[in-house]
């Protein structure tokens, strides 16, 4: 749409326009593969070349802005999920994530999980490794429908499912499944990692009390860094697993003895951070802010519907079918006559970056992403 400003008319850019100068991969290549390991934003990597100058002439001399970094991202992350700071806790990766809740609640003989046999080992081995302790897990599809998640929901005491499946890309409906958790008393979590940066959340109105998702993929962060939020009254069920100086409350004092531990989600951060790390997820958490996640999702979910319909038009069978409320940023697709390595590899000579997942290509474009190289994609593909 133009604008008209006296005689000029100045068009209004798209979210790719405005934001391409800050991904300086697109001068080398079209990046469909956030779903595995996502390129900086320029925001993100000069955070972090800032703080390795500053490390490399002044050491630990400016700590203090390393704490502050450290709130912030807690911060940060509170709003881009509907939570408050003291729910989110600093961690390595999903994995650690989830498994901070898998160990650290008090299972018992009898005790029941709800998991998804489409799941990403991180939110299926924790839970599967409960049976050792008498813990029963009841194993769902994805497409099993609402009326038998609550079903298997009832008695059961944690549902674990990701907001967006890392394979086929099926958008899981978090607000209803979380309305049933509620309705049976069962706890709800959310691996996020496929989704969050791409999709909007909203934690608290869906009543997640559980969420992990690393920074590297949607978000546009670093490997290495992540967030966990867990809500306060899970808290006081989820005891730290992983045990170190920073987990209490006096961790600043280092000649106390006291085991109290700190009063919010910080009590599962166990010693040093990753500070490079956590510098450079909160530049990008601050980016994605400030472009707005709801801006985001519709031109994500447009690239990606894009791309679906070509692939298809040139007889590519589709993983999962897409509709308006299940589809996300990935796309996986094959053609009987080729081997996927094969079209990944032609893909990658000329420029085009996605990945080969159990027979599958998938294609996983972000919001920089602009809808002509998505039909230059398509042009290619044999």
């Amino acid at each position: 749409m133009a604008l008209e400003t006296g005689k000029t008319f100045v068009k209004s850019l798209t979210l790719w326009e405005q934001y391409a100068d800050q991904f300086p991969v697109r001068e080398r290549l079209i990046y469909l593969n956030h779903a595995s390991v996502a390129p900086l934003s320029r925001r993100a990597s000069d955070a972090m070349q800032e703080l390795l100058h500053d490390c490399t002439e002044f050491g630990s001399l400016h700590y203090d802005q390393w704490m502050a970094a450290y709130e912030n991202l807690r911060a940060a992350a509170a709003r881009l999920i509907g939570a408050d700071r003291s729910e989110i806790a600093l961690v390595k990766n999903t994995s650690e994530g989830i498994a901070t809740v898998a160990m650290g609640l008090d299972w018992k003989p009898g005790d029941r999980v709800v998991v998804f046999q489409e799941e990403f080992p991180a939110n299926f081995f924790p839970w599967k490794r409960l049976e050792q302790r008498g813990v029963a897990v009841t194993c769902l599809s994805i497409h099993d429908g609402l009326d038998r998640i609550d079903e298997a929901c009832r008695g059961a005491r944690l549902l674990a499912i990701s907001f967006v499946q890392y394979l086929g890309g099926y958008r899981a409906p978090l607000a209803a499944i979380g309305a049933i958790c509620r309705r049976h008393g069962c706890i709800y979590l959310v691996d996020a990692i496929q989704g969050l940066g791409a999709f909007p959340v909203d934690a608290k109105a869906w009543g997640i009390q559980a969420l992990a998702a690393d920074g590297h993929k949607w978000l546009l962060g670093p490997e290495g860094c992540g967030i966990l939020y867990i809500d306060r009254e899970l808290q006081e069920r989820v005891q730290p697993v992983e045990f170190g100086w920073t987990n209490v409350a006096q961790y600043a004092d280092y000649g106390s003895r006291d085991l109290t531990l700190r009063p919010d989600a910080g009590r599962y951060e166990c010693g040093t951070l990753n500070t490079v790390g956590c510098f450079g997820l909160l530049a990008a958490i601050e980016f994605l802010l400030e472009i707005g996640v709801e801006r985001i999702a519709p031109v994500v979910q447009g690239l990606t519907d894009r791309l679906a319909r070509g692939v298809e038009s040139k007889g590519y069978e589709l993983m999962e079918p897409r509709t308006p409320e299940t589809g996300a940023g990935i796309v996986s697709f094959r053609k009987a006559a080729w081997e996927t390595s094969e079209i990944v590899r032609r893909l990658r000579a000329t420029g085009i970056a996605t990945a080969p997942r159990n027979g599958w290509v998938r294609a996983s474009p972000h919001f920089y992403i602009s809808p002509a190289e998505i039909d230059q994609v398509l042009e290619i593909l044999p």
